[in-house]
């Protein structure tokens, strides 16, 4: 008997990741390449997380906490919840995975900008249940055509917010108006991975819903602006009632020590958030300068990327830039093929990266 395998992950595209620095390194022959792709934090992690992760590498034969203890309280003193509200992901990724396992059967709808992040879609096809994708306003969630797409067939709406790729946000009063028209039978999960980089003071305060009668999970990630991308952590919130499933399909041991104490440590450095987010917004401020006076157009953002449409073909400037030592982000995999996103870097890279797109654009000759 042939080995037989599930049809519902034939419909699940494998996520490709922004390239490797080693890659373009050995593809171009190149030695400085600048990283712009993936929306990391260009200043890496904290001093406090380095400390750390050079003191818990003597305890790596050890296995870690699986319930992330200390981290669990530390964290739900910080943002005054529950600790039984809280679940830990071996990145962010894998909380939107609990979820669609916990939740979805083959029949499901699911409810999902477009274009958005594509885990949604992902954890949504492995599951055998549908995606329902509601083109985005204006490069903003249309929250009013997403609320009239939910059916009884609908089990998760998922929001991205700020959204990845276009950087825009979802703000309070459209939250909670949309909040009204969602039945009991649906959670509604708001991903909050780009939060810490908001300066709009429309952005909506979510941890408030956990407590109220609605079905609401936030998801965050120490990835972005703590710098903790490579060791995988993120986490969700939500009411005891919905946690509780999800640690149902947690694996065990699924983040690593080294992983938890880095972000504990982390959360104690406040001066290292705060000076990644004064990058950010100086970055955004010189990007915006240059990108108008070139005439490219732009999507003014709340995160630390930029959409921009240079109203040509997109992968072949990802191309040109590449061999320029420049990694950004071809926004043809998210539907936009006159788009590129580029993650904004330190000072130094961002002036790397727009003379890069001079050269390009000029139609210069890459030595």
């Amino acid at each position: 008997m042939a080995l037989k395998h599930r049809e519902e992950i034939l419909a699940v595209e494998p996520y490709v990741p922004g390239k490797p620095i080693e890659e373009v390194q050995r593809k171009y022959g190149l030695k400085d390449i600048i990283k712009l792709a993936s929306n990391e934090n260009p200043l890496g992690p904290s001093p406090k997380a380095k400390r750390a992760l050079r003191r818990l590498i003597n305890t790596a034969h050890i296995y870690p906490d699986g319930s992330c203890s200390a981290l669990r309280q530390q964290l739900a003193i910080l943002l005054d919840v529950a600790e039984n509200q809280i679940i830990f992901g071996n990145g962010s990724d894998e909380v939107l995975k609990f979820i669609a396992e916990a939740f979805l059967c083959p029949g499901d709808e699911v409810i999902m900008a477009d274009p958005t992040f594509s885990e949604y879609q992902f954890v949504t096809r492995m599951m055998g249940a549908s995606e329902i994708l509601v083109p985005v306003k204006g490069f903003r969630h249309d929250l009013t055509a997403m609320a009239r797409e939910i059916t009884d067939r609908t089990k998760l709406i998922f929001i991205c917010n700020p959204n990845n790729p276009t950087g825009t946000i979802v703000t309070q009063d459209e939250l909670d108006s949309f909040l009204r028209d969602v039945p009991n039978h649906v959670l509604v999960v708001i991903d909050e991975a780009y939060y810490e980089y908001v300066t709009s003071n429309e952005y909506p305060s979510t941890l408030p819903l956990m407590h109220k009668d609605g079905n609401v999970l936030i998801t965050r990630t120490f990835s972005k602006i703590h710098g903790l991308a490579a060791l995988r952590i993120g986490y969700g919130l939500a009411k005891y009632e919905i946690i509780h499933l999800l640690e149902r399909v947690r694996e065990p041991f699924n983040v690593s020590a080294l992983a938890q104490g880095a972000a504990q440590a982390s959360l104690t450095d406040l001066d290292h958030v705060r000076k990644s987010y004064v990058i950010n917004n100086q970055g955004k401020a010189y990007l915006y300068r240059e990108l108008n006076q070139l005439g490219i157009s732009f999507i003014p953002t709340e995160a630390n990327f930029i959409l921009l449409d240079l109203a040509q073909d997109g992968v072949s400037i990802f191309q040109e830039l590449l061999k320029r030592g420049v990694i950004v982000r071809s926004a043809h995999v998210f539907g936009l093929p006159t788009y590129i996103r580029v993650t904004i870097g330190t000072s130094d890279q961002n002036i790397c990266f727009i003379q890069a797109l001079k050269e390009v654009l000029a139609g210069e000759n890459c030595n």
